[in-house]
């Protein structure tokens, strides 16, 4: 799926400017919001943005978005995975 939405020139130019992908940057704002909204897991985070569980973490972190703030499916998922990997 594609999503588009129009900047005016000059701040589009700003932000390029600022990120040589800005598109990627902008995915990734838009997917980490939605996490933070518990609109996606954090596994759908990471299938989205084709990164692992750790980098997911990582990119959460840059984004000051706690486990406190990614609701208990979120976290109920973690635990499941933990358990998951003990059990191995």
């Amino acid at each position: 799926m594609a999503i588009t939405f129009e900047l005016p020139a000059m701040i589009e130019q700003q932000l390029r400017g600022e990120w040589a992908d800005f598109d990627t940057v902008a995915k990734e704002a838009a997917l980490v919001e939605l996490c933070r909204q518990a609109k996606l897991t954090h596994h759908q985070l990471a299938t989205a943005l084709e990164l692992d569980r750790f980098a997911v973490d990582e990119l959460l972190q840059r984004h000051q978005v706690t486990e406190d703030l990614l609701g208990a499916e979120a976290l109920g998922s973690q635990i499941a995975t933990l358990r998951r990997l003990v059990d191995q």
